[in-house]
C-alpha cells in the first residue's frame, strides 16, 4: 500500500517514521516532508496547504491512505476535498474540525454537552473584550484569540494590565493574522495540564496513553507559550482511573455532541487538560495528533498505526485488537532555534546528528529542518528537532534524550532542561 502523510513537521516525522514499518507499507511519501523525513520516507514538493496539488499527487500515484498532520489543512477542508475525489484519508472534515479552528465553538460546544471547562465569555471583537476588563473587578484572566495561531494565542494574565496587553498583542496582523478578530476570555484555572488523545471513527474511541506537554518556553513553566517544549508518555498526572473518567465524561460527551452538531467527528481527538481540584477539565480541544506529544506515543507504540488508521477510516475501530504499548515510558526534547517563538534565522549547518543517533532507545524527529543542494542538514524552522527517547523509568528515558540532545550543535541551539520533571517524584 502506498501513504501520504501531510506536513513538515516533527509529529509528520514521527507518523512517516511508524507508518513505514508497517507490513501494509510499500511506499510512504511525505508532503512537503523536511531533512528527517526524507531519510525515513520519500519527500514531496508540495506545500500542505496546496489541498488541489495533494489531491492530485494522491489520485497520481494511487495513494491508499492520506494522513493529515497540522490543523491548517483540516480547518481548510482538505479531508472533505480529498472524499468528494474518492480518496481515502485520516482526519475530521471542515466542519468537525472547527472544534479547534474555532475556541467560541469549542467552549459553546462543551457548555451544550455539560464536559467540564474554565468558565468563559466570547467576543466579536478586540474592543469588546477591552470594555468587558475595564468594567470589572481586576483579577487573573486566560486571553485565547478565537482561531488558529500555532499554539501562540493563548495568554494567560495575572491582571487587568496583562490581558489589556495580550488583546493589544492579538491585533496585531503580522503575528496573529486574523486568528484575533474574535476573543475568549476565560476564568483561569489551576493544576498540572495534561493531554489525552483518542482515535475514533465517530462511534468507536480508541484512548491512547496520556502525555504531558510543555507550553511555556522556558524551565520552570516560565516565558511565553510556544507550540511545545517537549512532550513525554505516560504521565502520572492521570492515573488509570482518571483516564477513565476522562473518556467517559469528557470524550465520549464530546463525540456525541459533535454528532447532535451535525458535523460527526473522525480522526484523533486531542483534549488538552488541566486537573484542577474538582478534577479534569478541558483547557482545549485539537482535532490532530499533537506536536511534540505524537512523537512519545509513536515511539511507545507498538500496533500497526497504518492498520489502526485504516480502521477509522473504514468504520471498523470496533473489531481491531486492543492497541500494544511499549511498557517503557518516553520522553521528547524539543531543540529550537535562537529567539523562538519570536523571530529567528535559518539555514544554520546542524552537526552531530550521526553522533546523537548512536544513543541507545533514542531517535531523532526532524521539524524545522531542510536539505541543502549538497546534502547539507540546516535549520529551517522555530522547533529544529525532537530528540525522542525511551527509558526503563521517566529518568532514564530523560538521560537518553539529554545524552543525545548534548551531541548536537547548531549556532543558537537551545531547549528547555527540565523536560519530564514533573514526573519524577512519582519514580516512574
Amino acid at each position: 500500500m502506498k501513504f501520504l502523510v501531510v506536513g513538515s513537521g516533527g509529529r509528520e516525522h514521527a507518523l512517516a517514521w511508524k507508518l513505514r514499518q508497517s507490513p501494509l507499507a510499500d511506499r510512504v511519501f511525505v508532503a512537503p516532508g523536511n531533512a528527517g523525513t526524507a531519510i525515513d520516507a520519500e519527500n514531496v514538493p508540495i506545500q500542505a496547504d496546496d489541498l488541489a496539488g495533494l489531491v492530485r499527487f494522491a489520485k497520481q500515484e494511487k495513494i491508499d491512505l492520506t494522513v493529515v498532520g497540522p490543523e491548517a489543512p483540516l480547518a481548510a477542508g482538505i479531508v472533505d476535498l480529498f472524499t468528494e475525489e474518492g480518496l481515502k484519508i485520516f482526519g475530521p472534515t471542515k466542519a468537525a474540525a472547527e472544534l479547534e479552528s474555532s475556541k467560541i465553538f469549542c467552549k459553546h460546544l462543551l457548555r451544550s454537552a455539560a464536559v467540564p471547562t474554565a468558565e468563559f465569555h466570547t467576543f466579536a471583537s478586540r474592543q469588546e473584550a477591552v470594555q468587558f476588563l475595564t468594567a470589572r473587578e481586576d483579577e487573573p484572566v486566560v486571553v485565547k484569540a478565537d482561531g488558529l495561531a500555532a499554539g501562540k494565542g493563548v495568554f494567560v494574565c495575572e491582571n487587568r494590565q496583562q490581558a489589556l496587553q495580550a488583546l493589544d498583542r492579538l491585533g496585531n496582523e503580522l503575528e496573529f493574522g486574523t486568528a484575533g478578530q474574535r476573543v475568549v476570555l476565560e476564568e483561569r484555572l489551576h493544576g498540572e495540564e495534561a493531554s489525552v488523545l483518542a482515535i475514533t471513527d465517530g462511534r468507536t474511541l480508541v484512548t491512547l496513553p496520556p502525555a504531558q506537554d510543555h507550553k511555556p518556553a522556558y524551565d520552570g513553566d516560565r516565558g511565553p507559550n510556544t507550540g511545545g517544549m517537549g512532550a513525554y508518555s505516560p504521565t502520572p498526572v492521570v492515573p488509570t482511573d482518571m483516564l477513565h473518567w476522562i473518556e467517559e465524561h469528557i470524550l465520549v460527551p464530546t463525540v456525541h455532541a459533535m454528532h447532535r452538531a451535525g458535523r460527526p467527528f473522525r480522526g484523533v481527538l486531542y483534549a488538552g487538560l488541566i486537573i484542577t481540584r474538582q478534577g479534569p477539565k478541558v483547557l482545549e480541544y485539537n482535532v490532530r495528533f499533537g506536536d511534540p506529544e505524537c512523537q512519545p506515543l509513536m515511539m511507545r507504540l507498538q500496533s500497526d498505526l497504518a492498520e489502526v488508521l485504516l480502521a477509522a477510516v473504514e468504520g471498523r475501530l470496533d473489531r481491531i485488537e486492543p492497541l500494544r504499548w511499549d511498557p517503557r515510558p518516553a520522553v521528547c526534547v524539543v531543540m529550537a532555534s535562537a529567539g523562538y517563538p519570536g523571530a529567528y534565522k535559518k539555514g544554520f549547518p546542524i552537526r552531530g546528528l550521526d553522533e546523537a543517533a548512536n544513543v541507545p532507545n533514542t531517535k531523532i524527529f526532524h521539524a524545522g529542518t531542510a536539505l541543502t543542494p549538497e546534502g547539507q542538514i540546516v535549520t529551517a524552522g522555530g522547533r529544529v528537532l525532537g530528540v525522542t527517547a525511551l527509558g526503563d523509568s521517566v529518568a532514564q528515558a530523560k538521560l537518553y534524550a539529554y545524552q543525545a540532545v548534548k551531541c548536537i550543535r547548531w549556532d543558537g541551539a537551545w531547549c528547555r532542561k527540565d523536560i519530564a520533571d514533573k514526573a519524577l517524584p512519582f519514580r516512574l
